[in-house]
């Protein structure tokens, strides 16, 4: 699904990623962990393609094909959905048309801006005057309108309080494990006119995604298959469980761990 080799990155000058290789295959859900500006983010909006990451070296390959030199957009038709931490307010678009732009029918836009708790927002302004659970909450009504097929998520819980992040990994789980829409008079258990949240099984999903996070909450509602620490613009640290290497960070702390080569927990 997504293959990055020998990835550099530049913002603004300041080479922020050294060297960056990940492959995530279909199904495959990683998990990212690192320090605060150790660039996380960087590499996110990297993948992503947008303009301020100057990449210096290395390739990006999404489905078999060079995606490296394409424009955010392109990326986005290919199947390339992110949320970001700070989106922008939009004012005079209303989140009703942003859920149409993305991909979504009048009827699904309403049915998932319920799902969401976003009914009454479809006539506000874009992000405008949003809190951060909402902004959130935002984000992922229009990644499930996208049906992207590699989910990029930059720290999906951080501003929402713990009655929402259940709701969160609820929408992330349905994004990654729903199939698309078989269009008018779809007749399939999965489409939206047929159900909601109930069947989404991970073992049959193709999608892939690369979740950010810190406090690790977001795994308790979404399954990872494979965990990453990005220490020091290096991707130093591939180690099994993502709970077992979010464990391993809160006893010894991100140098320990990089240093050690490999994760291993105290009983």
């Amino acid at each position: 699904m997504l293959k990055i080799e020998h990835l550099s990155v530049a913002v603004r000058g300041r080479k922020i990623l050294n060297d960056i290789n990940l492959h995530i295959k279909p199904g495959e859900v990683h998990v990212l962990f690192g320090p605060n500006g150790t660039g996380k983010s960087t590499l996110i909006g990297a993948i992503m393609g947008f303009n301020r990451y100057e990449i210096l070296e290395g390739k990006i390959y999404f489905k078999g094909q060079d995606i490296t030199d394409m424009s955010c957009d392109e990326r986005a038709r290919l199947g390339v959905g992110v949320m970001i931490q700070r989106p922008p307010t939009i004012r005079g678009l209303s989140l009703r048309k942003m859920v149409e732009i993305c991909g979504a029918t009048s009827e699904e836009a309403e049915t998932m801006a319920k799902w969401m708790g976003l009914d009454n927002f479809l006539d506000r302004s874009v992000n405008d005057g949003f809190s951060g659970g909402e902004l959130k909450r935002c984000e992922l009504l229009q990644l499930m309108a996208q049906n992207p097929d590699l989910l990029l998520l930059d720290e999906p819980e951080s501003g929402v309080d713990l009655e929402n992040i259940a709701l969160v990994g609820k929408a992330v789980n349905y994004i990654l494990h729903t199939e698309p829409c078989g269009g008018a008079g779809c007749d399939k258990p999965c489409c939206i006119k047929n159900q909601g949240w109930e069947n989404c099984n991970p073992l049959e999903s193709k999608r892939s995604g690369l979740i950010i996070t810190h406090s690790g909450h977001i795994l308790k509602y979404v399954p990872a298959s494979h965990a990453h620490i990005l220490y020091e613009g290096k991707m130093t640290c591939a180690c099994g469980d993502p709970l077992d290497v979010l464990n391993c960070i809160g006893q010894a702390g991100y140098e320990t761990c990089v240093k050690r080569g490999k994760c291993e927990v105290k009983k």
